[in-house]
């Protein structure tokens, strides 16, 4: 129990001590939090939904924290099968499938006060946007959160090989994407 991080968890899953250190949590980790999220779904207000609902699903959950993994990545799990379960719940609502909804929300990035890209921005999010899901995430993990392959490794529960395979040819695609169009 001498890392910081356990003594973190035990405040966290103690009733005595919980809501002062889910403030702590929630200030340390909102951030990226809402930037991981925001990098899947673009849409400043969506963002904001699914990351409330990740911090109650962390809240209601810690106590079955077992410390398999690092908190961090816990979270960033929880975080991104949040952000999926939306999409795919907003395109059976709006009644469209998935790859219509990334391009839906590809032309609504343009609209977005919140996004302050130029053109290549707006590129740069349509290459990404075409890219299978999981060569999504690992690029926006890599290129934007510019996290390490090994947290990314504990995060997505797969090999660095597999991640940095997958970075090399998300990266080509949206090389030959960024040249042709």
């Amino acid at each position: 129990m001498h890392n910081p991080e356990d003594h973190f968890i035990k405040r966290l899953q103690e009733s005595s001590t919980s809501q002062e250190a889910f403030r702590e949590l929630i200030s340390t980790y909102k951030e990226r939090l809402y930037w991981h999220i925001r990098n899947m779904v673009k849409d400043h207000d969506d963002t904001d939904d699914i990351l409330q609902n990740t911090f109650v699903k962390i809240y209601k959950n810690i106590g079955k924290f077992k410390g398999d993994s690092k908190l961090y990545s816990w979270m960033y799990r929880i975080a991104t099968n949040e952000s999926i379960t939306f999409l795919n719940k907003k395109a059976r609502r709006l009644h469209i499938t998935s790859e219509e909804l990334k391009d839906q929300i590809i032309d609504n990035l343009e609209s977005d006060v919140y996004f302050d890209g130029d053109e290549i921005k707006l590129k740069l999010q349509r290459a990404i946007a075409l890219l299978p899901e999981k060569q999504q995430q690992v690029f926006n993990m890599k290129y934007f959160e510019e996290l390490k392959y090994r947290e990314m490794a504990e995060i997505l529960e797969t090999s660095e090989g597999a991640l940095k395979a997958s970075y090399h040819i998300a990266s080509k695609k949206i090389e030959e994407y960024l040249k042709s169009n």
